[in-house]
Formats: C-alpha cells, structure tokens, sequence
C-alpha cells in the first residue's frame, strides 16, 4: 500500500513530466530569429558532411576493426600500436 509521501512523490514527478513535454514543445524555425537559422543550418551541414563521410569509409574496402588493423599494424611492427586507437592506426597504416 503507498503512503502519502509516495502518492505526493508520485504527483510531483507526474507534475514534472508533464511541465518538461510542455517546454520541449517543437516550434517551427520560421518563427526564430536569423542568426538561430543559420546557426541550425551550420549544424545540419556539418552533421551531413560527418554522416556523408563515414558512409565513404564504410564502403571502402579497407579493414573495418581496430583488431584487423592492430594485426597489420604488428606485421609491419609500428611502435605504440597498442596505445593508438582505430583511426590513428588506419592513418599510420595509410588506410585513410
């Protein structure tokens, strides 16, 4: 059975959803101001320049794994290979 600092608990966290969906109500861009645009747009551009590239990197047909790269890496003995991370092995590798 719930006491009553349960059901008031309770209330509030209901309360507080329902304030926060409320706040994070979408609004269309028409009605920001200009610099918020194209603020929005540099975003939008970059984020399709990061998704566009990684997709490239995808498709190639390079190794994919830090462990396919750390075995390439040990045959040709490139030193502080166990510290690097995959994108830093790819490049000493010249897989990118």
């Amino acid at each position: 059975m719930a006491t009553t600092q349960h059901t008031q608990a309770a209330r509030r966290s209901v309360r507080k959803a329902a304030s926060t969906a409320t706040a994070k109500a979408k609004k269309p861009i028409s009605g920001t101001a200009t610099r918020t645009r194209a603020t929005l747009a540099k975003q939008g551009t970059a984020r399709k320049r990061t998704v566009s590239s990684a997709s490239r990197t995808r498709m190639s047909s390079s190794p994919k794994t830090r462990a396919e790269l750390y075995e390439m890496a040990k045959r040709k003995d490139i030193p502080g290979r166990s510290r690097m991370r995959r994108d830093e092995l790819a490049r000493k590798l010249g897989e990118r």
